[in-house]
């Protein structure tokens, strides 16, 4: 579905994306676990098509980044980490204004957003103005806008930072659902390995721009391949009088 060959991403000399050769599923989830800082958010935008590469091959359903990226990005939808929404408009006029900007009217965009309302558990809510919001019903806004054009591939960059546990919980089963129902192909950054472990068809871990390790969720918790091990060695020293 998604392929990527020696894609590299520079920033002032310094490789942000270093050698990543990758691919996922079409249909399935794939976590994409980090640190801060490990190029999560920058391969995501990549292939969102928000960010361009250096180096490198990357294609999406068959079409090519390089010559065909604006019907990539028609495809797709992005959720991003930050907050991507008007504060002083409702949910509803944010979801229309967005819906607007997808190409959608009329009948059209009406089931849209009544369909990513639904979605984002946001029905009762949708002439509230967003600034009014909670910390997670701005979350759960953040992804009903990224679901407006019913995206054949999803990229979700870490959706639930800031959230408490039980907006956590709903949000990623609302996730698996899409993927249930929809077919979507789904991306989805964290550095929470119990949310990658909860969410995940499959896995893959990026550290320092580059992938460490990747293939099932099942493949990888069960040790089924021969998997690096990464030592911590914890030291004392002595204090002067003890």
């Amino acid at each position: 579905m998604i392929k990527i060959h020696h894609l590299y991403k520079y920033y002032d000399g310094v490789p942000v994306l270093n050698d990543v050769s990758l691919s996922f599923r079409r249909g399935r989830i794939t976590g994409l676990l980090g640190p801060n800082g490990a190029g999560k958010t920058t391969l995501v935008s990549i292939l969102a098509g928000i960010v361009k590469k250096d180096v490198g091959e990357v294609s999406a359903d068959g079409l090519d980044l390089d010559t065909q990226s604006r019907a990539m990005k028609s495809r797709n939808g992005i959720v991003p980490q930050t907050l991507a929404y008007y504060p002083t408009l409702t949910a509803r006029e944010n979801l229309m204004y967005f819906g607007a900007l997808y190409g959608l009217s009329g009948r059209r965009l009406r089931a849209r957003v009544e369909y990513c309302a639904r979605a984002g558990s946001l029905d009762d809510f949708l002439d509230k103005r967003a600034d009014k919001y909670s910390g997670g019903m701005k979350r759960r806004l953040n992804l009903a806008i990224g679901l407006l054009n019913d995206p054949v591939i999803l990229y979700l960059d870490e959706p639930t930072v800031g959230v408490d546990p039980q907006t956590r919980s709903y949000m990623l089963e609302t996730i698996r659902a899409i993927k249930r129902e929809r077919g979507t192909t789904i991306v989805y950054t964290s550095h929470y390995m119990d949310e990658i472990e909860q969410i995940s068809d499959d896995i893959a871990i990026i550290d320092e721009g580059r992938i460490i390790l990747s293939g099932s969720r099942k493949e990888l918790l069960s040790g089924g391949r021969k998997l690096e091990r990464l030592f911590l060695r914890l030291t004392t020293r002595r204090l002067r009088g003890q």
